[in-house]
């Protein structure tokens, strides 16, 4: 984070959010503390020793920066657009996409975060990874059907469904229905696949696919640098679990603060942007050195069923991947 992001942070997170400090420290003292322990997974004794406050102070602290973020959450975890009337600029800008995918507004995906749990909860938040995470299921501009189906059946929720003839890109961990695109499911799909092919896409099953996956790569990419930057989702403290959710949700809104900030300097950003096909290592970690099963990541759910609207969408794909066909060969 460069200091002029920093800076404007600490503005609006002091002026809008309640961020504060003492009469004996500031608040920016406190965003650098969250920031701290938030990028390096240190511990309240590391944070003690490098801001010589007690641990009672620093675990306070904490909370005041992560609470703050977490209100700074609800405005900036949301779409830029709601209406989602304007396309892409990574759509509208690349000849592969466009004008094929002009009504895709974002891609969906989801990734594993570490996870602490006393003995007697562990066993509900283990899945495939054999170890406890959390599933979190994000949507991106530019694998769990369990968590999907909450999180779009709950109204309260707030998800936001796509406006009719929009669509969201999903992966084959996903039902097939109405608003969400998925690709073919019997023929090759991500990108390392083709890749070890020379390239070549046969079919205009493959050409869809491989179009459709590497567009779908930009969520990808964005939970690589997620978790490049803040190490403690891949190495969770033993924190409560609700501050672990928080740990999670304050970490995505400092994401989307980098992202959207007018200065575009990020390091790991520029990186991304630069080659959306090379994905951070770090977007398939759990846990610090400890990769995802290739199972969890790339195998479709048995139990996932096509939902409502399955036919329009398989005709929309049958469209886009004809006029694809035309277009590329």
């Amino acid at each position: 984070m460069t200091k002029v992001i920093f800076l404007d942070l600490l503005n609006e997170l002091r002026d809008l959010y309640l961020l504060h400090g003492s009469s004996r420290t500031t608040a920016r003292e406190v965003l650098a503390i969250t920031l701290y322990i938030l990028s390096q997974n240190e511990s309240i004794r590391g944070a003690m020793e490098r801001f010589q406050h007690f641990s009672e102070t620093i675990s306070r602290y904490f909370s005041v920066g992560l609470n703050a973020l977490v209100s700074l959450a609800y405005k900036i975890i949301k779409p830029d657009d709601p209406t989602f009337q304007t396309i892409l600029t990574q759509i509208a800008n690349d000849p592969r996409y466009m004008t094929f995918f002009k009504d895709c507004i974002g891609a969906i995906d989801g990734t594993h975060v570490d996870a602490h749990l006393p003995l007697a909860e562990k066993v509900a938040y283990i899945g495939r990874c054999g170890s406890p995470t959390q599933i979190i299921m994000a949507v991106c501009s530019a694998y769990d059907s369990h968590v999907f189906k909450f999180a779009t059946r709950n109204l309260e929720y707030g998800f936001p469904y796509p406006p009719p003839g929009k669509y969201y890109l999903v992966d084959t961990g996903y039902p097939l229905q109405r608003g969400f695109l998925k690709p073919y499911l019997d023929t090759k799909y991500h990108i390392p696949d083709f890749e070890r092919s020379s390239g070549v896409a046969c079919g205009k099953k493959e050409l869809f696919n491989k179009i459709h996956s590497s567009l779908r790569g930009v969520i990808e990419g964005s939970f690589g640098v997620w978790k490049k930057k803040w190490v403690i989702l891949r190495d969770m403290s033993t924190y409560p679990f609700p501050k672990q959710v928080q740990i999670v949700v304050a970490t995505m809104a400092l994401h989307n603060f980098i992202r959207r900030h007018p200065s575009r300097t990020d390091a790991e950003f520029a990186v991304v942007n630069a080659d959306l096909i090379q994905i951070p290592s770090e977007a398939f970690e759990y846990h610090v050195g400890h990769t995802i099963p290739q199972l969890t990541i790339d195998s479709p759910e048995k139990n996932t069923r096509d939902g409502e609207g399955a036919s329009e969408m398989a005709a929309l794909r049958d469209g886009i991947a004809d006029e694809i066909s035309e277009n590329f060969n």
